[in-house]
């Protein structure tokens, strides 16, 4: 592979700069020799640097590295030595003495580009750097294989004389250096990784707390092998096997030590390419014996007479007890409306949401089935169900399974005699497992994506519902409504400000309202809608949907509560007859953050049926439910289920037949649907998926690289014009402590930091509602020196919000020295109690320990929380969302639990360089920031390789 420049420069001692050049530039010193000079403008030394994104590189185990650049001019016909370093990176105000030199990569002893002029004649000629055996100062080689996987975030290179006093060193280089790299595809983690729990093809893996029962002694095991990133079109995909292992608790109890009983390696001979599902079979295990299986990918290569392997990290563990005499897989067989796909025909009916009918019954083999657990497994944990049977061996008809989304589905179910394995649970057999299509739900009878207008612009939003009349919204009061660059689906989008550019009550009375009614609110219904809220000194709706005298519902922040609602009223009450009764559903927890995007939503469930003591609302904040449904005719009886005929009001509703509660702030992604959504539904929404990914806005930007005096100051909107208008959040600068946090560096400004007593910080609090999805980026370089003088266990904080009580971190990105010789990346959340006392953590640690060429290099870390997906403890609990750390651009696989169990929100201080943890604050920062990035939303791997870790910014 042939890597080219992304970024090129050549300093000058004498100040010049020449950035990008397009012509020859020189190396060494300019000055006289022999009566010859190379300037007439006086004796200078020249520096060249070129340096190189990973984009291409990324993922892949390089085997050898070549630097070249083409020579056109030498002084003279006499070979002088030219250096290549490693050095910090380069941008266009790098000035001399140029970024810090780290590393000695090789050295040439040449001449060339003099042509005839000597004899023999010396052309123009590419001069290569490949690391000398014999010369161990020589590291090109090792340096770009950290490069590529992801140690550094940018790789450069110098260019120098070896000996910069000697004029008749000088020489000429052009611009088109590059890398020459041979490499292999690094192995991934592979997929897929399970167990066949009987004589079937479908695998499982399951947590320890819910091992699989397998009631063969020789259970099938299965593996998908991978390259750690997905290769090129046209490239060797790969000569990868599996490694399978097995081990058994000693007392068959997940309290018993483990051993390996059992390893294999599959292909048995030979190589598969990336992708190639690998299958084994154990030999005999013991009847009643509890093991787990991991599995791995290894590459095998060949490169200059030498071979070897590598290996990738080590699935997570999949547990399994054998017991020949559980219950077999039952059998199921569907009722209505859903079909078992086959395997020329997976036809879709229903809808999420669509409750299906199924009949569970014993297998042939089995006489003492007493009950039947199922879950549907998709992409999310699922709940686990279980039912009894009415009688021994009966069978037994259930009619509550709701898919939660759109498509293929399978329905797993076990049965069970009721009696109790070697811990304690009641055991259950294999399950059996039933396919089946849902159909897509029926579309929005409205949605306002705010998208298709600007500043100076439109003052309608175009409805792009799919269902019944379309209903643009249109803005009322002109001086308090308009469109807002902040917005939840990041740059180029737009969505409804209300407002809070006003300081006259008089004049905050900006709304939206449609031509007429979206949606029918005496049947059941979901609204959803992403909201930036500015101001929690009044009341302040979202969505309502008013009647003659009040509003059917309405979702708002209310100051009394100082919470998020959804409500009904029980009726259009005229006020003359009395006031009106209002039923809620309110948010779990006080207090939302301001000025940070909240995802709400509101659910009006009727049951499918015409009974309206049955019916309930709930709320939903970042796509979790607050609380139970609340049930209407419970919380009122007075309640019946009233028809709201008026405008659908976006930032205001109606109270006893006058509008108020007028939003400030924005609004964006406004959506209703005439069905009542289930939790996958909802979860799905707050993904806000743009072309298959889900959308993030970058909601903070502090850049060390663009400061001075006293604080790390905001990215202005255009990164790439520093006189551009400034960051659209406004969020401020983040202040630098009064003792060692320096603004300054070798060749451009950082924040240096003494590992002390320095940070920086901004008391204002989060800029995040952390009760949904986010991500968090830090691009670090950490003093190796500094940090080894740290105690073992030691965090030295990048960066970290603080949480209630300021003792802890609601999130944190860091560095840990977890032995004498050993420091983890990780990312972490916590949560609290009201009391403070911590009640869970959700860490994902790096898989490796910072390496070699990590120390005192510029490095990309990003932690995401993504709220939309479950996660299982070890213990068997549902966690709220699921922790990731990216080191470069690879996620990385940890040992510990990455879920919360709560919700958690920050509040206090936001710090770089120090944060909370262990009931105190300080855990400085040995090292430098360059930039701190936040978003809402969850990033995937390939955003953070798109958005972070590979753009040359």
């Amino acid at each position: 592979m042939g890597l080219g420049v992304s970024e090129w420069t050549k300093l000058s001692s004498d100040g010049d700069k020449f950035w990008k050049f397009d012509e020859p530039k020189g190396v060494g010193r300019c000055g006289i020799a022999d009566g010859y000079y190379c300037s007439s403008t006086g004796s200078y030394t020249d520096r060249m640097y070129f340096e190189f994104g990973p984009s291409a590189l990324a993922g892949k185990h390089v085997l050898d590295a070549t630097f070249r650049a083409y020579e056109t001019w030498s002084f003279n016909c006499t070979p002088y030595w030219v250096d290549l370093e490693r050095t910090d990176n380069i941008s266009e105000g790098t000035r001399w003495p140029g970024p810090k030199m780290l590393d000695q990569m090789g050295d040439r002893y040449v001449s060339a580009g003099r042509g005839d002029l000597c004899s023999p004649g010396q052309p123009n000629s590419w001069i290569e750097f490949n690391d000398n055996p014999d010369e161990s100062d020589e590291n090109l080689a090792s340096t770009v294989r950290s490069f590529a996987a992801g140690k550094m975030s940018r790789l450069t290179l110098m260019l120098k004389a070896k000996d910069e006093s000697e004029p008749r060193a000088w020489k000429r280089f052009d611009s088109n250096a590059e890398l020459k790299v041979n490499y292999l595809h690094t192995p991934g983690v592979p997929t897929d990784v399970g167990v066949t729990p009987g004589t079937g093809t479908k695998t499982q893996c399951r947590p320890s707390s819910d091992p699989l029962t397998v009631t063969v002694l020789t259970p099938t095991v299965k593996a998908r092998v991978q390259t750690k990133v997905e290769h090129y079109q046209g490239e060797e995909e790969g000569s990868l096997q599996a490694e399978f292992v097995m081990e058994r608790s000693s007392t068959d109890t997940t309290s018993g030590s483990w051993s390996r009983v059992w390893s294999d390696y599959k292909p048995d001979s030979g190589w598969d390419p990336d992708g190639t599902l690998e299958t084994a079979v154990t030999d005999n295990r013991a009847d009643g014996g509890l093991y787990r299986l991991k599995a791995r990918t290894q590459s095998h290569w060949s490169y200059g007479g030498k071979s070897g392997d590598l290996f990738s990290p080590y699935s997570s563990w999949c547990y399994l007890r054998i017991d020949s005499t559980a219950p077999k897989t039952p059998t199921i067989t569907a009722g209505t409306p859903y079909t078992k796909c086959t395997a020329t025909l997976c036809e879709p009916k229903g809808g999420p949401s669509v409750p299906g009918t199924f009949t569970f019954a014993p297998n042939a083999a089995d006489s003492d089935v007493k009950a039947y657990r199922w879950r549907l497994l998709t992409t999310d944990a699922d709940d686990t169900k279980t039912v009894n049977a009415t009688t021994t061996n009966a069978p037994v008809k259930v009619t509550g399974v709701k898919p939660g989304l759109p498509g293929t589905q399978t329905l797993s179910v076990e049965a069970s005699d009721l009696k109790f394995d070697r811990e304690g649970r009641v055991r259950w057999g294999p399950p059996a497992e039933f396919a089946f299509k849902v159909a897509l739900a029926p579309g929005p009878t409205g949605r306002w994506r705010f998208n298709d207008g600007g500043p100076g612009g439109l003052d309608v939003a175009q409805d792009t519902g799919e269902s019944g009349t379309r209903h643009d919204a249109v803005f009322r009061n002109a001086d308090g409504t308009g469109w807002s660059t902040l917005a939840r689906r990041g740059a180029g989008d737009f969505s409804l400000r209300l407002n809070d550019n006003l300081t006259d009550p008089a004049q905050q009375v900006g709304y939206a309202s449609t031509d007429g009614p979206a949606v029918n609110t005496q049947d059941s219904f979901t609204l959803s809608a992403w909201v930036y809220l500015s101001d929690a000194t009044a009341n302040r709706t979202v969505l309502s949907a008013p009647g003659e005298f009040g509003s059917a519902f309405t979702l708002y922040y209310s100051s009394a509560y100082k919470k998020w609602v959804f409500n009904r009223t029980a009726k259009d009450q005229d006020p003359t007859q009395g006031s009106a009764t209002y039923i809620r559903s309110l948010a779990d927890t006080e207090n939302p953050p301001l000025k940070a995007w909240t995802h709400l939503t509101g659910v009006f469930d009727t049951q499918g049926d015409a009974d309206k003591s049955n019916d309930t609302i709930q709320l939903y904040v970042n796509g979790r439910p607050q609380g139970a449904p609340t049930v209407l005719a419970t919380a009122a009886p007075t309640y019946t289920p009233w028809t709201a005929d008026r405008n659908l009001m976006i930032g205001r509703t109606k109270v006893a037949g006058s509008y108020g509660d007028y939003f400030m702030g924005r609004i964006d992604e406004v959506a209703l649907w005439q069905e009542a959504h289930e939790d996958k539904q909802i979860r799905e929404e707050h993904r806000l998926n743009t072309n298959g990914a889900p959308a993030n806005e970058l909601v903070a930007h502090w850049d060390a690289t663009i400061s001075s005096g006293t604080q790390v100051s905001e990215s202005p909107e255009d990164p790439d014009n520093p006189a551009s208008t400034s960051f659209p959040y406004n969020r401020g600068g983040l202040t630098l402590s009064a003792t060692g946090a320096t603004l300054g560096g070798d060749d451009a400004t950082a924040l240096n930091l003494n590992g002390t007593s320095g940070y920086a910080s901004r008391a204002s609090g989060p800029v995040l509602d952390e009760t949904g999805s986010f991500t968090v980026s830090a691009r670090a370089r950490l003093d190796k020196t500094l940090l080894a003088a740290k105690p073992v266990g030691y965090r030295a904080m990048v960066a970290a919000q603080a949480a209630p009580g300021g003792k802890e971190s609601s999130w944190s990105l860091w560095v840990e020295k977890v032995a004498d010789d050993g420091f983890l990346w990780k990312f972490g959340r916590t949560a609290l109690n009201s009391a403070g006392s911590i009640t869970d953590t959700a860490v994902a640690p790096a898989q490796e320990p910072v390496g070699a060429r990590e120390w005192d290099t510029w490095v990309d870390v990003t932690g995401v929380f993504d709220a939309t997906q479950d996660f299982t403890h070890t213990d068997g609990t549902q966690r709220f969302g699921v922790s990731k750390l990216y080191v470069g651009p690879f996620a990385q696989m940890g040992e510990d639990n990455p879920g919360l169990a709560q919700p958690q929100q920050g509040s206090g201080a936001l710090s770089v360089g120090r944060g909370s943890a262990r009931g105190t604050t300080g855990h400085y920062l040995p090292g430098a920031l360059a930039k701190v990035r936040i978003w809402t939303g969850a990033m995937t791997a390939d955003q953070v390789s798109s958005q972070i870790a590979l753009p040359a910014a």
